[in-house]
């Protein structure tokens, strides 16, 4: 017998059976999957730290523009009701024009540039109306005014006579407010014609030919400010009301590209994005008189939209209305199209 030593095999218990060769074989699956998991999150581990970074900076940046946009609506809304009103007059010209001005924000932003020290030139297609108009504005501001009566629904024959009454006149502000609209809000198909190209010659070519006969003397000057009223449906695609939506998105952007092409100039253009502002139209109806603090009446949208004038080239004009465009900005759109439609059939109701 050898001198080494015997090592005795272990015996083989029958309370210890061996397994089952399925259990071996699930439980060989479970180790590999184990250790395939593990190489999985070991060469992982470098993405996932990207993408964690990726977070950070899209909460950072998100953070940052939450901030800058309150920023902005303090500056815009209330720091100028803090300091000493700028001379309009000194700023930009002597004369101011405003179109649509027979009422409603038209009505109110004339009065309050009124108020400022400014003459005002009135066009709208009533007369009579403008007539009195110009009377309460000359006896509560001691100012001068003219009136020039153009239905722009006529065509391109009215601007003959408008650019011939302005040629002597120092126009250092224009405001395009003149505008139609749905009489409701309706598909597409069932708008008439005629309103649609009410909409085409009133929303897009008046403020469009306006600008073209003033700006000219604005550059010779070096100074003036053109104000277009769009409208917050602009903000994206809104049903119902495409084409007026449209042609109020066509104005937003012809003052961006405006702003542009003309600040280089002295020429400061604002794009004007107000949502619902009381009107003849809307003050009977209950929903939107409950909210007056998200709609307010012409005259204090007008008094807010003008102390931002010269200081920011897009806005709402009202403190409120820059919440809610922020809140426009953010959404997604079906989210936007479900709210119009909402809205859209609750005014239809109480209608």
């Amino acid at each position: 017998m050898s001198s080494e030593a015997l090592v005795p095999l272990p015996l083989l218990s029958p309370l210890c059976p061996l397994p089952p060769p399925q259990v071996a074989v699930a439980m060989a699956a479970v180790d590999s999957f184990y250790l395939l998991y593990r190489e999985i999150a070991r060469s992982c581990n470098c993405y996932l730290e990207a993408l964690a970074l990726v977070g950070a900076w899209y909460t950072a940046r998100k953070s940052i523009t939450v901030v800058c946009d309150f920023y902005s609506l303090v500056r815009l809304h209330f720091v100028p009701r803090l300091v000493r009103r700028a001379d309009l007059v000194k700023q930009y010209g002597r004369w101011a024009v405003v179109s649509g001005a027979a009422g409603g924000i038209g009505k109110a932003y004339a009065e309050e540039l009124a108020s400022r020290g400014l003459s005002i030139v009135l066009i709208s297609r009533d007369l009579e109306t403008l007539q009195a108009v110009a009377k309460g504005i000359e006896d509560a501001y001691a100012v001068e005014t003219a009136v020039i009566a153009a239905d722009f629904r006529s065509g391109r024959e009215i601007y003959a006579p408008i650019r011939e009454a302005l040629r002597d006149k120092d126009v250092g502000i224009l405001v395009n407010n003149v505008s139609v609209s749905y009489p409701s809000p309706q598909c597409f198909a069932q708008v008439p014609e005629d309103t649609l190209w009410d909409i085409i010659n009133v929303n897009i070519a008046a403020a469009s030919l306006l600008v073209h006969i003033v700006l000219p003397g604005m550059v010779a000057r070096k100074k003036g400010a053109v104000v277009t009223i769009s409208s917050g449906s602009c903000c994206k695609p809104t049903p119902h009301l495409a084409a007026f939506s449209a042609s109020k998105a066509y104005l937003d952007h012809l003052s961006r590209a405006l702003q542009y092409e003309y600040a280089s100039k002295g020429i400061f253009v604002q794009s004007l994005i107000p949502f619902c502002v009381a009107s003849s139209t809307t003050a009977h109806r209950s929903f939107l008189h409950r909210c007056s603090w998200l709609v307010p009446s012409p005259r204090v949208y007008a008094h807010h939209a003008v102390s931002t004038l010269g200081i920011s080239k897009r806005t709402t004009g009202y403190w409120s209305h820059s919440i809610q465009f922020l809140f426009a900005q953010y959404m997604p759109e079906w989210l936007w199209v479900w709210g119009a439609n909402l809205l859209h059939r609750s005014l239809c109701t109480e209608a």
